[in-house]
């Protein structure tokens, strides 16, 4: 099966590229893909699958039933877009403005697309089930992942697995990792808010930016001198806004914050010191202070044992394509795939996308492209993945 499942998307291969190309013209945001998910349930329209739309929102869950026994397989691939003005100049560049596929969450959807058009054709070599989840809002906390679960997107499922194309990884490597891979994350709000004035009369006011600048380097010693040196995490301020006149003594300063960590116990450690620091500020200068801090996408965590089933899946199948199959260090960025993995035993891992040329712009950059090759590397990975799990676990 394996061996025809992977002639079958050779053969597909400009299919997916055809897909990727449409959905990279037609972007839409988080929340926002009204048109993907129809264009994605049209997609299976007279297939033999069961077809479920608006799962958590604009989620489209497919259900390839075998008809014969063994345990379900769900394989994800997000759909939205970013809120980024393209600058790739490609000829089917976006024809939304203000809006771009800056991630590759196009491929996902354009190889997910024909591997699950193919597995259809191949239902009648296939154990279990296949649950196909076309997930919205990948980039957008609260993310599309938990609503779709609270939706029943997982009812009966026992594993979870998921890909992202990398355009910072040589086209042709796969790059997995078991237990935490992912950060989790957080951001925040403030408000210090002290008492306006002149600027020539700074003992008759109480200048927020002051206070608000104190903030901001204090936070730096959370990292440095609260958690242990093993420990990983980060706190970014992202945006200070302070503007005035010049001689005008600022009364409130808001700034917002974002917050990495590779264990929930150094979130919650983070997120305590950030409250503390405020607290300090608050008696140290005088100020008051609001605070609206949320924590979203949790540590990505990947299962030992299907991670090691992954590998080791991958490394005797025999793809072409694939040049490399190595382990990596966990990656900084977040990822709501984290959500199916809380709930079910999951894996998650990366397939090269670097252009042919070598040239390449980081995931959210205006000008980020990825190799399409790719995209049959990331279907046939996949599929070859599905093809051993059915046949593992087939009873």
């Amino acid at each position: 099966m394996k061996r025809q499942l992977l002639a079958k998307l050779t053969e597909k291969q400009n299919q997916i590229i055809e897909i990727r190309r449409y959905l990279h013209a037609h972007p839409e945001l988080s929340f926002q893909e009204e048109n993907t998910a129809a264009y994605i349930a049209d997609f299976y329209k007279n297939k033999d699958c069961d077809v479920r739309t608006n799962v958590g929102g604009h989620g489209v869950v497919v259900t390839i039933d075998s008809g014969k026994p063994g345990r379900t397989l769900a394989i994800r691939a997000d759909f939205d877009a970013l809120p980024i003005q393209e600058e790739t100049g490609l000829s089917f560049a976006s024809q939304n403005p203000g809006v771009m596929h800056a991630c590759g969450h196009d491929g996902h959807t354009a190889y997910m697309l024909v591997l699950a058009e193919t597995l259809i054709e191949m239902k009648n070599q296939l154990h279990g089930k296949i649950v196909i989840l076309h997930q919205p809002a990948e980039e957008t906390p609260p993310g599309g992942a938990i609503a779709m679960i609270h939706d029943g997107c997982l009812d009966g499922v026992d594993h979870v697995l998921g890909i992202h194309v990398m355009s910072t990884m040589s086209t042709g490597e796969i790059a997995y990792r078991e237990g935490p891979i992912q950060t989790g994350r957080a951001s925040f709000k403030v408000k210090i808010m002290g008492r306006g004035g002149h600027g020539s009369s700074p003992h008759m006011a109480n200048d927020a930016i002051v206070a608000s600048s104190e903030f901001v380097v204090a936070l730096q010693t959370i990292i440095s001198r609260r958690l242990n040196p093993f420990d990983v995490g980060s706190i970014t301020i992202g945006s200070f806004d302070g503007r005035g006149s010049f001689n005008v003594i600022k009364d409130a300063v808001l700034l917002e914050g974002d917050v990495r960590a590779m264990t929930e116990a150094t979130r919650t450690l983070i997120e305590k010191e950030i409250r503390r620091i405020l607290d300090g500020l608050a008696t140290m200068f005088g100020i008051t202070y609001s605070l609206d801090y949320e924590n979203d996408y949790p540590v990505l965590v990947n299962d030992v044992a299907l991670t090691e089933f992954v590998t080791k899946s991958l490394q005797e199948t025999a793809i072409a394509e694939v040049t490399e199959i190595t382990r990596c260090e966990p990656q900084p960025p977040s990822e709501d795939f984290a959500y199916y993995a809380q709930e079910r035993p999951s894996c998650f891992f990366y397939v090269g996308a670097m252009p042919a040329n070598g040239v390449f712009f980081p995931h959210h950059h205006p000008k980020f492209d990825l190799n399409e090759d790719s995209l049959l590397i990331a279907a046939k990975a996949m599929g070859t993945l599905v093809a051993d799990y059915t046949e593992k676990y087939k009873e």
